[in-house]
């Protein structure tokens, strides 16, 4: 069992939890207010997209994820507070490290860190001068996460990596969260590499691809085959561990839950009558 601050999951649990994702885009204050009300409402994480754009055709108001969630952590004492998901290679780990580090201690322990390569790559990374190439951002993402937890262990240490070079090493604090942050690793199914990435940190969020190869909610059939695969691959099947799926009214959450999943979070893509709709159906809470 993860310790420290909050209990995130258990392993496979049965008594799912219930969170809502929603994009970072609008107005600052409004996904401030969306974070009161998901905790007023009973619902379990508050989870916000790490965008610095959707789309070079389409531009929309984007509002940085960690100075929200910083801000919601002072007004909030429940819920389960994080990025869903950041994209680590387009971050600097020590800078990420003390991200995290300072949501943590703010939250009293209610961190949680989703990573993912990031999508889509021309609009957050080619068109920023950031390499778009999907195996150096998994490459990046691996060795970020190999050097935040050297970073949160507040032991000092040298890397020389293929991506990062670090000469003495030693950040303090720590995060109040032992042995560390939980990491969910999102992947888009069936690709694989993701999903033996997930298998060794803390949590899985597994996101589908339609026929053009764009990310869609994955099915309860294909949660299935990433709960076996992901177990296949874990050093301990039966150590703490999170599956973390996005719904809609489309499916019922129990259908997630039969699948393998310990967290449903209602999704959100900021499209028409946002933040409205959403703020309506957290206020009426989490369907339990």
């Amino acid at each position: 069992m993860l310790t420290g601050g909050t209990d995130t999951g258990r392993a496979y649990r049965a008594d799912m939890r219930y969170g809502v994702s929603v994009p970072n885009i609008g107005d600052a204050r409004s996904l401030l207010e969306l974070g009161v009300v998901a905790e007023d409402a009973g619902w379990d994480g508050f989870f916000l997209w790490d965008h610095i754009r959707f789309s070079a055709e389409f531009p929309v108001p984007v509002f940085d994820p960690w100075v929200v969630l910083g801000a919601l952590a002072a007004q909030t004492s429940r819920i389960i507070l994080g990025p869903m998901v950041t994209p680590v290679a387009r971050r600097r780990p020590w800078k990420l490290a003390r991200e995290t580090v300072t949501l943590d201690h703010l939250s009293s322990g209610r961190t949680v860190l989703g990573v993912g390569l990031g999508f889509p790559p021309d609009a957050e990374f080619e068109m920023l001068g950031e390499d778009p190439d999907p195996l150096v951002r998994g490459q990046k993402l691996d060795e970020g996460l190999e050097l935040l937890e050297r970073f949160w262990s507040e032991e000092r240490f040298d890397h020389h990596g293929r991506h990062y070079r670090i000469d003495s090493g030693e950040f303090h604090p720590g995060p109040l969260q032992r042995p560390r942050i939980p990491v969910w690793v999102a992947g888009m199914w069936p690709n694989r590499s993701p999903f033996r990435r997930a298998a060794r940190w803390d949590g899985v969020y597994p996101i589908g691809v339609d026929v053009d190869g764009q990310p869609v909610l994955i099915e309860p059939a294909g949660l299935e085959e990433v709960v076996a695969f992901t177990r296949e691959h874990r050093a301990d099947p039966d150590a703490p561990f999170d599956v973390v799926v996005s719904g809609d009214v489309d499916v019922a959450p129990t259908e997630y839950e039969h699948a393998g999943a310990t967290w449903w979070l209602l999704s959100d893509d900021g499209d028409e009558g946002w933040p409205g709709r959403i703020h309506e159906r957290l206020a009426a809470g989490p369907p339990r």
